[in-house]
């Protein structure tokens, strides 16, 4: 179950279809893993200054990011964990990187998504498994390959 709680009215401004493109993506992203329960994930889609301040408070890093990670802890049941994204963070990574919105955003919410399962991308091996993995959910969304760009690929 995803349940997806807009706190910022732009997310909705941008999409009416805000909550379905994360679901899918949510759903996508834990079709691709293997788990032995049926996950719960909360996702808030919220503005710069709430991510801000949680990035502060939990991860001791200031100012806002575009989407942070907060895996449930040992004994949460079903609930594997929560993900927040700043609209204003992930509007501007959109445009700079001349991306469809929803397409960054269902990005972003794969992307949070594997963190809450255990990946990463702290090193260049995990990276490349982290990436590869999130371009094959992408792709079952019909989202092109976010980091094509990156490698100077045309799609």
């Amino acid at each position: 179950m995803i349940e997806v709680e807009v706190t910022e009215p732009a997310w909705a401004a941008v999409t009416a279809r805000v909550e379905a493109l994360v679901a899918a993506a949510a759903e996508a992203a834990l079709g691709a893993v293997e788990l032995n329960f049926e996950p719960q994930i909360a996702v808030l889609l919220t503005d710069d200054q709430a991510v801000a301040d949680l990035n502060a408070r939990f991860r001791n890093r200031p100012g806002p990011t575009n989407v942070l990670s907060f895996p449930a802890a040992e004994g949460a049941g079903d609930h594997l964990g929560d993900i927040a994204l700043a609209y204003g963070v992930c509007a501007a990574e959109a445009q700079a990187q001349g991306k469809p919105f929803a397409d960054h955003l269902q990005h972003l919410v794969a992307h949070g998504v594997l963190h809450l399962v255990g990946y990463d991308h702290a090193t260049d091996a995990e990276a490349e498994d982290m990436e590869g993995l999130e371009r094959m959910i992408l792709a079952g969304l019909g989202v092109p390959d976010p980091y094509a760009a990156e490698r100077g690929d045309n799609g």
